[in-house]
């Protein structure tokens, strides 16, 4: 590993540049002096990092007067980052962090001093407010995806943009860009790790290191970055590590996803397609099941889905073709709209489908919601070197009589970090997070 992913407690680690530029003077001030706690979080459901920073705003910080008053603090002021963790992992170091200020919350006023709590976001998620997608595109959603963020958000960041197998011509819509992002994420088929027809569906997000692009399925056949364990045995400042794992989870909740109602109202399990073409008058009725997908399916437990049929109640189970569904969506066929080419090319195109329905919307719709069926949330030492949508493997004691060391063989195994949010105070450093995965059963993994 190019990181170091271990843990040496939950010791404070105070941030190492909090600088901060004025709109209106260019002039840059260190909030550092005034620290009291910062939280930093990543997510694959979010579009940007989002940073919480609370410090104590004395009336000497810019020539006799506050952050508030001297810089002045408006919003949109630059912010250059960097924070540390007790092991090493750097963030802001080799990739400069840079945000802006978004919302500004006074906490406490007194003559002297107050506290003040500001919120920081990336460039692009302020200029996705100013920014319209107008243009047509034309191929591969995953290009789109490149080129709106190179082209009309013009980041200068890093992108992770894993390949898509189908094409779709669109046009923007004058849509805000991540709109038009996310609505693409959703009709995406990767290329490498999904098969058209059998499953579908993107997470468009940021972490520290760029913008990702990537499918359900791909980030569920990554190789884990870390490995942890919880169990009963004190931490002892991030001592007592078993051989094998790179830290110790400090605490543990399992939040399985279960409301039978709500997964059928979303189409988790079975949904019906009614599509229609009005060129022909073509009526078609599609039942995708998870069943008969899960075959094609990057699962990162070992036992497979944890919606699959053999482990549902029988006495629900409808008989009959296109009758057991929970969900319907109706479309009509995309035939003809945008071809590329010119006037003759463009006519022998007409009947062509843009984009196949029947292959991946509902396909999507199954997948989103597999993925979220297995959750858990830990708290650990701080450490900056995880980040969402990073695979770890986590074994969890399993309820036994004899207190056997064993682990779970069902709720321990390989889970996506959906959400990571890192804590810094004067007393401690701790990161938590939220992770979720498709399936059950514990995949062991070699070192």
């Amino acid at each position: 590993m190019s990181v170091q992913v271990a843990s040496k407690g939950t010791e404070p680690s105070i941030p190492t540049q909090i600088d901060i530029k004025s709109n209106s003077t260019g002039k840059t001030v260190s909030l550092l002096g005034g620290f009291v706690e910062m939280t930093y979080t990543e997510s694959i459901m979010s579009d940007s990092i989002k940073v919480n920073y609370t410090f104590i705003d004395s009336g000497q910080s810019i020539d006799g007067k506050s952050v508030r008053d001297g810089l002045p603090l408006v919003g949109e002021e630059r912010v250059t980052l960097k924070f540390e963790d007790n092991s090493g992992n750097k963030i802001g170091d080799k990739k400069e962090l840079v945000l802006y200020v978004n919302k500004i919350t006074p906490i406490d006023n007194q003559s002297q001093k107050s506290v003040l709590n500001i919120d920081l976001v990336s460039k692009e998620y302020i200029l996705n407010e100013k920014k319209r997608v107008k243009e047509r595109y034309d191929g591969k959603p995953s290009e789109h995806v490149r080129k709106v963020c190179q082209n009309i958000l013009k980041t200068e960041k890093d992108l992770y943009i894993e390949e898509t197998v189908n094409n779709l011509n669109v046009l923007g819509n004058v849509s805000k860009p991540f709109y038009f992002i996310n609505n693409l994420a959703r009709k995406g088929v990767s290329a490498e790790h999904q098969t058209l027809g059998k499953t579908a569906g993107y997470f468009f997000y940021e972490t520290s290191e760029g913008f990702y692009f990537k499918s359900v399925d791909g980030l569920l056949n990554q190789e884990p970055k870390a490995k942890t364990i919880y169990n009963e045995t004190p931490d002892t400042g991030g001592g007592g590590v078993p051989e094998g794992k790179d830290f110790k989870t400090l605490n543990y909740l399992k939040k399985d996803n279960v409301n039978v109602k709500e997964k059928m109202r979303m189409g988790a399990l079975s949904s019906r397609m009614i599509l229609f073409d009005p060129f022909n008058c073509y009526y078609e009725v599609k039942n995708p099941r998870t069943d008969e997908t899960e075959g094609s399916l990057k699962t990162a437990g070992r036992d497979g889905l944890a919606l699959k049929k053999d482990l549902r109640n029988k006495e629900f189970d409808q008989e009959g073709t296109n009758a057991d569904f929970t969900r319907t969506t109706y479309y009509l066929l995309d035939k003809g709209s945008l071809p590329t080419g010119d006037t003759d090319q463009q006519i022998s195109k007409s009947e062509e489908e843009n984009y196949t329905y029947a292959d991946i919307t509902n396909q999507a719709f199954m997948r989103y919601n597999q993925f979220f069926s297995s959750m858990a949330d830990i708290t650990i030492p701080g450490n900056f070197a995880l980040h969402a949508g990073d695979m770890i493997h986590l074994d969890v004691p399993g309820l036994d009589s004899k207190k056997t060391s064993t682990p779970d063989d069902k709720d321990s195994g390989l889970y996506i970090i959906t959400d990571i949010c890192h804590t810094i105070s004067s007393e401690s450093t701790f990161t938590r997070c939220n992770l979720s995965r498709d399936s059950i059963g514990r995949k062991p993994v070699s070192r």
